[in-house]
C-alpha cells in the first residue's frame, strides 16, 4: 500500500524495487524523526482547526505509542509498505480509524523527508560534537602530561627544527576546534524547519510553521517554500563539508602515528593488544587501527564531492535524485563516529619515548638555535646564519639542548593551551 496509490492503478514490481533502492533500511533511522514531526503537525492540525481538539489529542496519544515501539526496537517497515511516512500513517489509521486519515492534510512526503532528515542530522551533528569535544580534552591531557618531551619537527618530511609532543598534540586539539567552526556552520542550516513547505510551494491550508518549528524545536524555519525545497541535499552537503574537515584532521593524526610508531623513527608505542601482528613475521606490532581510521576517513572526505556530483544542475523542486543523499551520507556518519572512538582509545594508551633528541642523529635539529642566539648576542641574521652554515658543512656543529628556550605563545615553552581551551569553549557555544 502506498499514500499516494489510486484506485484500480499499480506499478510494476521493477520498477518499485528500482525506486524505493535502500531507501527502507535508511527509514528505519529516521523512524523516530518522522513521528516527532507527525506529533507537531497534528498538534499544530488542531490548533488551527483542520482536526478538532479530541481528534488531534487521540492522535497524539497512538503517535507516542509508536514513538515508544520504535525507542523499544519492536516497529518496523511491513513488507509491501513503501516507506517510514506510509507505515506510521498506515498504522495510525489501523489503530484510530478515520482520524488517522487526516494527519497528512497540509503535508506531503517532500516536506516529511525534509524534517526527518533535519531532525536526524541535528541529532548526529550532536553526537559528533560531543566526541570531538571529549577528543579535544584528551589531547589538551595529552599535551600538558608530555610537554617536556622533546620530539622532531621536519619539514619536506627533512629533520627542520625541535618540536615537543605537547605542541604535536595541542596542534590537533586546536585543528579541531576549526573542524567544529565548520560544523556549526552546517548545524545552523540544519536547524531550520521545512515542514509546512508541502511539495515545495506551500499549502492553502492556514498552517501555523512557526508552531511545528517551536514544537520541534528548531532555532527558526525556512521561511520560503521554495527554498525549503532546495535545502534539501544542501543540507546534506553542509553537513558533509563539516565531518569531511574532521575526518581530514583525523585521517592526518592517524598518519602521524603511523610514521612515529615506524621503527625508524620509534617516537611513540602502544600495548600490544592495541596492534596487530603478521602471519609470518612475529615480530611486528602493525598500526592497522590507524591505517583503517586514515583509509575510512579519507573515504569521508569524498562524502562533499559525491553529493556535489548527485546534485549539480538539478533545478528548483524536488527530483527523486535527492533519495540517494541519505546512503551517501548516514554510513559516512556512523563511520566518522567510530573512528572518533577508535582515537580515543588508541591515544589514551599511548606511550610516548623519553630524551628522544639526545640522539646524535638529531644534532642539526638545533641549527636554527644556534643562529638565533648568535642574533641575539648582536651578530647580523645572514653573518650568524653563514657561520653555523659553515659549521654544518664541516662537520663542527654543536649545540647545548638546555640552552633551547622558546617563550613565545605557541611555542615549546608556552603552549597556549588555555587559549585554545577557550576557543573551543566559544565554538562549542554555537551548537
Amino acid at each position: 500500500m502506498k499514500l499516494w496509490q489510486k484506485q484500480n492503478t499499480s506499478v510494476s514490481e521493477i520498477i518499485e524495487k528500482f525506486t524505493v533502492g535502500k531507501d527502507k533500511e535508511f527509514d528505519m533511522l529516521l523512524a523516530k524523526y518522522d513521528v516527532q514531526g507527525s506529533i507537531a503537525h497534528v498538534t499544530m492540525l488542531g490548533d488551527v482547526g483542520l482536526m478538532t481538539k479530541e481528534e488531534s489529542g487521540e492522535a497524539v496519544e497512538a503517535l507516542k505509542q509508536i514513538a515508544d515501539e520504535i525507542e523499544k526496537g519492536i516497529f518496523k517497515i511491513e513488507e509491501g509498505v513503501e516507506d517510514i511516512h506510509s507505515q506510521v500513517e498506515l498504522l495510525l489509521t489501523k489503530r484510530i480509524g478515520e482520524t488517522g486519515k487526516k494527519i497528512h492534510s497540509g503535508r506531503s512526503r517532500n516536506d516529511q523527508v525534509a524534517v526527518d532528515i533535519k531532525l536526524f542530522l541535528k541529532n548526529e551533528i550532536t553526537i559528533i560534537k560531543n566526541g570531538v569535544k571529549d577528543l579535544f580534552e584528551l589531547l589538551l591531557q595529552q599535551s600538558v602530561k608530555y610537554k617536556e618531551d622533546l620530539l622532531p619537527g621536519y619539514t619536506h618530511l627533512q629533520l627542520a627544527m625541535p618540536s615537543s609532543f605537547g605542541l604535536w598534540f595541542g596542534a590537533y586539539a586546536e585543528s579541531l576546534i576549526d573542524d567544529l567552526e565548520m560544523l556549526a556552520a552546517a548545524y545552523a542550516v540544519t536547524n531550520k524547519n521545512p515542514l509546512g513547505s508541502g511539495a515545495g510551494y506551500g499549502s492553502s491550508f492556514p498552517l501555523d510553521r512557526k508552531k511545528t518549528t517551536t514544537l520541534l524545536g528548531f532555532a527558526t524555519l525556512n521561511y520560503n517554500s521554495v527554498y525549503a525545497q532546495m535545502a534539501r541535499g544542501k543540507t546534506e552537503k553542509l553537513v558533509a563539508m563539516g565531518i569531511s574537515s574532521l575526518a581530514a584532521t583525523l585521517s592526518k593524526l592517524s598518519m602521524d602515528c603511523c610514521l612515529y610508531l615506524n621503527q625508524n623513527f620509534d617516537f611513540i608505542s602502544f600495548p600490544s593488544h592495541l596492534t596487530t601482528g603478521s602471519s609470518i613475521m612475529p615480530h611486528k606490532k602493525n598500526p592497522d587501527v590507524f591505517e583503517l581510521i586514515r583509509a575510512k576517513s579519507n573515504r569521508i572526505q569524498a562524502i562533499p564531492n559525491e553529493l556535489t556530483l548527485l546534485l549539480n544542475n538539478l533545478p528548483s523542486g524536488y527530483h527523486r535524485d535527492l533519495q540517494l543523499t541519505k546512503e551517501i551520507l548516514f554510513p559516512a556518519l556512523s563511520e566518522l563516529k567510530i573512528c572518533m572512538e577508535m582515537m580515543m582509545l588508541m591515544l589514551s594508551n599511548i606511550e610516548v619515548k623519553k630524551d628522544l633528541l639526545s640522539d646524535k642523529k638529531y644534532k642539526y635539529l638545533f641549527t636554527v638555535e644556534a643562529i638565533n642566539e648568535k642574533v641575539n648576542k648582536g651578530v647580523s641574521f645572514r653573518d650568524a646564519y653563514s657561520k653555523v652554515g659553515d659549521q654544518v658543512e664541516k662537520n663542527e656543529f654543536t649545540f647545548d639542548q638546555k640552552k633551547l628556550i622558546h617563550t613565545h605563545i605557541g611555542s615549546i615553552s608556552n603552549l597556549g593551551n588555555d587559549h585554545i581551551q577557550e576557543q573551543m569553549r566559544l565554538v562549542l557555544e554555537k551548537f
